[in-house]
């Protein structure tokens, strides 16, 4: 494990501990956020800890052929009645996303100083949000950094159900439409492998990111 200074430097990904953690420390500035993302590195820790950043041996992504919509999703999305919209509320995405209660999590790894970080990432066009609406209300969406092939997926929410899964579907569709390779998940979790991602090792990943292969 690294503890990094003012340099903006990073180990290789190959050097993170058993557990993924690669380094520790540095800050949460734009340029040190730009290479940790094209280097296969993402911060995540809790409030009143350092910061962490980790690049874990198995990556969770989502390889779009393999999305799953279930029927009752799809009944859902031929409502129509969610409105999608891409980049119109980040800061209100972000906040919800830090906000929402989750499920066996005591709390948020969403930071305030992690809130500002990414705001700026938005405003030089990096990090970017999906809004989903009803009746003129933000009630889910879902926010990342876009590296331009690889859209990195950082977190979801959801105030009425299934609001973060038209979102993460919406967001999926573009991303195909458009010509990226994945979307990065980063780690596993059951919500996830229930729309179709994976886990891949660490080596493959970082070919995708840095070959597009």
């Amino acid at each position: 494990m690294h503890f990094l200074t003012k340099d903006i430097y990073f180990p290789p990904v190959e050097e993170a501990s058993p557990e993924g953690i690669l380094a520790v420390g540095g800050d949460l500035s734009i340029e040190r956020l730009l290479l940790a993302y094209k280097s296969g590195i993402f911060p995540w820790f809790e409030e009143d800890e350092p910061i962490l950043w980790w690049a874990p041996e198995e990556r969770m992504v989502l390889f779009f052929e393999d999305l799953k919509i279930s029927k009752s999703m799809r009944n859902v999305l031929n409502q129509n009645k969610f409105k999608v919209t891409f980049n119109t509320a980040f800061k209100e995405v972000i906040s919800h996303c830090k906000k929402i209660v989750r499920k066996d999590q005591p709390g948020t790894w969403i930071t305030n100083e992690m809130v500002e970080a990414y705001c700026k990432l938005h405003e030089i066009g990096v990090a970017k949000s999906v809004e989903v609406w009803l009746d003129n209300e933000l009630v889910g969406g879902l926010y990342g950094v876009d590296l331009g092939h690889i859209f990195c997926g950082e977190s979801m929410f959801s105030k009425v159900s299934n609001a973060s899964k038209v979102a993460f579907i919406h967001l999926v569709k573009f991303l195909e439409q458009n010509n990226y390779r994945i979307l990065d998940c980063q780690v596993y979790n059951d919500h996830l492998a229930s729309l179709g991602c994976m886990e891949i090792d660490r080596d493959d990943f970082m070919m995708v990111l840095k070959h597009g292969l």
